[in-house]
């Protein structure tokens, strides 16, 4: 993953052969193989939420969610160095 500030979801390969065309748009390759780069992930629930930014035709920034169901994820890697990963309070107050 290139950018050092997020996280890189990787598929199980039948995971990606399911969702198809779909998932295409959202991929990278790296040396670990081919993985969605994003800035937040949230695991709770059946479905991971995907929490990416992107931009439109015109350039103009937006906020791009993805929710794919969590049996088709094989790995989250975090490339944060300034964040907690795993557990921790979504309220809390961020510094």
């Amino acid at each position: 993953m290139n950018d050092s500030a997020g996280y890189a979801v990787f598929f199980f390969p039948p995971a990606l052969e399911a969702l198809g065309d779909a998932i295409k748009p959202y991929l990278q390759a790296g040396p670990a193989g081919p993985h969605v780069p994003c800035r937040e992930v949230d695991t709770a629930g059946a479905f991971i939420e995907l929490t990416m930014e992107g931009q439109t035709a015109q350039g103009a920034a937006v906020k791009l969610e993805l929710m794919v169901p969590s049996n088709m994820v094989r790995m989250i890697a975090s490339a944060r160095s300034d964040a907690e990963f795993g557990f921790y309070d979504r309220n809390r107050p961020q510094p």
